[in-house]
């Protein structure tokens, strides 16, 4: 077996460039249930941006806004609308990391460097990749600080109630029609990914679009990457619908794991997180497709819970509509129980109900 020359602990934080990253703060405390724990800002020393570190179990969101109209953040938000930006990657040796990618053909976004306070250190390099997305490399192992340096430990008067959300199951990532292939190559051969699954437009369609989609994981299995792009179809698709609102590639939704969806959707739904919405005759034969599973059927179908098994199990799972006002950034609510796959008998469910949300907006 090949030596994996990017090892991969997991995912690191997710960051977000978003108009307002103090009411977006306080939004995804009382709706997600996230804990505010550090801060950079102008209190802190930083004079270009505030940022906001969120944390719930083994997940790590940052928000950040710019305090300036002009410079890169800024030109971000107004070019994309609130979106992901950074997707960093927990390793042992951040310094190789950037070696061994960037000597295999990935672009740079910065070169290694050493921050420090009086934690200890923290390495970081960073290498571009799809759109205007990027994969920060973290070396932590000699930091004992909140989360890197230039950070503070920051609480909120609002005590946060977690809902049950433990780590990032995958992030997919939307790009251009025939960019698909030169995407997952990139992460076969410049980051050593395989190649875990395929779906061409016959597993994802409905009367009017299409896409495609090829999942690539790392060794591990850790850090999942499903690469959509649009097919052809009599209508818009909602992955053109994405690009043409985000204005190019970029994340489209993060999927969260939770041992207990029937508990976290509940939450969610009680907070105000509003769900795509499948027809109720999506469960009279649910059963009958997907056999005998451990949750009674009432509950699923009263939160449009989502059901699909695979040779190793079944996952549950439900997909928010978008959290800002442009089509683009979705979260999708995960349980496993045993599957590895992605919810593929879902997928013509999903979709009509995307398109129905599409033909609201006069997008389809």
């Amino acid at each position: 077996m090949s030596q994996d020359f990017l090892p991969l602990n997991g995912t690191d934080y997710v960051e977000l460039y978003v108009g307002n990253a103090k009411q977006s703060a306080l939004y995804y405390q009382y709706a997600f249930g996230y804990e505010l724990i550090a801060y950079a800002g102008p209190e802190t020393g930083v004079k270009d941006r505030a940022s906001y570190v969120l944390k719930q179990d083994k997940i790590r969101l940052v928000l950040t806004s710019p305090l300036h109209p002009e410079g890169p953040i800024a030109d971000h938000i107004r070019k994309h609308g609130d979106g992901v930006k950074v997707l960093a990657l927990w390793v042992d040796d951040a310094e190789l990391s950037w070696k061994e990618t960037t000597s295999r053909g990935a672009e740079s976004a910065s070169e290694p460097k050493k921050i420090s306070d009086d934690h200890g250190h923290v390495v970081v390099s960073s290498i571009k990749t799809y759109g205007e997305t990027i994969h920060t490399f973290v070396e932590r192992k000699d930091y004992k600080g909140i989360f890197l340096p230039g950070y503070q430990p920051r609480s909120s008067t609002y005590t946060a109630q977690p809902i049950g959300l433990k780590y990032i199951d995958h992030c997919v990532g939307n790009v251009e029609l025939g960019e698909m292939n030169r995407w997952v190559e990139f992460y076969e051969n410049v980051m050593g990914f395989k190649l875990l699954i395929t779906f061409d437009d016959e597993d994802i369609s409905t009367e009017y679009s299409a896409l495609m989609s090829k999942v690539v994981s790392n060794g591990n299995g850790y850090v999942k990457f499903p690469i959509n792009e649009p097919a052809a179809g009599k209508k818009k698709s909602q992955i053109e619908e994405y690009l043409d609102f985000y204005k190019g590639p970029g994340v489209q939704h993060m999927a969260i794991a939770t041992d207990d969806i029937i508990q976290t959707v509940t939450e969610l739904r009680k907070r105000g997180v509003e769900f795509l919405v499948v027809p109720s005759s999506y469960y009279d034969d649910l059963l009958d497709r997907v056999g005998k599973i451990d949750e009674d059927l009432q509950p699923l179908k009263d939160l449009n819970i989502l059901v699909d098994r695979d040779d190793e199990g079944y996952l549950l799972q439900i997909f928010t509509k978008p959290v800002q006002d442009r089509p683009t950034l979705f979260f999708e609510i995960i349980q496993r129980k045993g599957a590895k796959s992605f919810g593929k008998g879902n997928f013509k469910a999903l979709f009509e109900a995307i398109e129905r949300e599409q033909g609201l907006r006069g997008n389809l």
